[in-house]
């Protein structure tokens, strides 16, 4: 598949994930963590004309000098932006308007793609075909919060099927002490934090070769993990207590029974599916209560070479940090990672969100502790 293929393949999945919304979905925004899915559709959009066009196209025109201010994320070194709380406000551009800049930026870059290209263009489009796949997997994490917060708990997608593996019974696999490299290795494309490769010194640990099931947190549930804070870091037992959380996210208790909300509607918890969009705070109360922990992330990368897993996004109990040697790009294709390397939990695997292709071992998500609208579930070590 040559470079023009594969942006277009990329572009049009963004817009088939949003074929099954109305109008009204596209313009919601519940909290500052979920972004609107006009907004994803224009901002995916705005980092091509950017990055790309504007400084390698040189007859480009832009579609709207002020869609910068609105689509521009947290890039400090492109300029002044709405701030991110205020994208629900953004009642213009209109929905047709973003698909037209779509189509408009879409038509300009068959245009370049069409002519050789050299290294560094080739570099940045990559970086932008992930950027999108990044933003199809929030874009679709964003649609499942905006509609299940909807009292109506309308249906995504009744065809919607969930492509993670059933959980297999658990068994522990141990790795031995030693010293490993970790970090991407290979000619393809990775993130700026998934560098340098480096050795780390591990000791001997086990890890669960199966993810935790929805009856398995049931169990903690019914034992009143909620209710016992010396399972719980400090700053997780008020979290518990000040947001009043009694389960995961998107599960209900109606008349005695357990629900949760999922992309095909409110359905009876499946005991047997992996329990997702729990919070740090959360796995690390049910691995306490397990009497094991989290596995580091370099423990599940190395164990992650023996299994095949990945069917949600895990939390590991890594700070998210720099690697040795790690730099920053200049510019602002510099501030895509490096500026949040401080509070947040590093997350490893994939989801049932993530684009096909986009998921590898080395790949390192990260999130603040309290956050659980992502497809984050829980793997045990020991």
């Amino acid at each position: 598949m040559n470079l023009s293929e594969e942006y277009l393949l990329i572009r049009k999945h963004s817009e088939e994930i949003c074929e099954p919304l109305q109008t009204e979905d596209y313009v919601v925004q519940p909290i500052v963590d979920v972004s609107p899915p006009k907004w994803h559709l224009g901002h995916t959009t705005w980092f091509f004309e950017t990055f790309i066009l504007k400084p390698f196209s040189p007859e480009y025109q832009e579609f709207n000098p002020d869609y910068n201010y609105v689509f521009n994320s947290y890039y400090e070194t492109v300029g002044t932006r709405v701030i991110r709380t205020d994208r629900g406000n953004l009642s213009r551009p209109s929905v047709n308007e973003v698909y037209q800049y779509r189509a408009y930026v879409d038509e300009a870059m068959a245009k370049l793609l069409s002519c050789p290209v050299d290294e560094k263009l080739t570099e940045l489009l990559l970086l932008g075909f992930n950027h999108e796949q990044q933003h199809q997997e929030l874009l679709l994490t964003d649609i499942k919060y905006i509609l299940g917060n909807n009292p109506l708990f309308p249906v995504y997608d009744i065809n919607w099927k969930d492509k993670s593996l059933p959980s297999s019974e658990p068994q522990m696999i141990a790795v031995p002490e030693g010293v490993y490299e970790v970090g991407y290795s290979g000619n393809g494309f990775c993130f700026d934090n998934e560098l340098s490769r480096h050795k780390v010194y591990l000791q001997n640990f086990a890890i669960s070769t199966a993810l935790v099931t929805n009856g398995e947190y049931l169990d903690f549930i019914e034992a009143g993990g909620y209710k016992n804070f010396s399972l719980w870091h400090a700053e997780g037992w008020d979290w518990v207590n000040n947001n009043q959380i009694v389960a995961p996210m998107y599960w209900s208790k109606i008349d005695d029974a357990w629900f949760n909300y999922t992309l095909n509607g409110l359905q009876s918890i499946d005991l047997k599916a992996p329990v997702t969009h729990v919070s740090y705070y959360e796995a690390y109360a049910f691995a306490s209560w397990k009497g094991l922990r989290l596995p580091t992330e370099f423990e599940w990368e190395i164990a992650a070479q023996q299994l095949n897993w990945g069917a949600r996004w895990e939390w590991t109990e890594s700070a998210y940090l720099p690697y040795p040697g790690f730099s920053k790009a200049p510019g602002a294709l510099g501030e895509y990672n490096g500026k949040f390397m401080v509070n947040q939990k590093v997350l490893r695997g994939a989801s049932v969100a993530t684009p096909q292709g986009h998921e590898r071992s080395t790949y390192r998500n990260f999130f603040h502790p309290h956050l659980r609208w992502q497809f984050t579930g829980i793997r045990l070590a020991k």
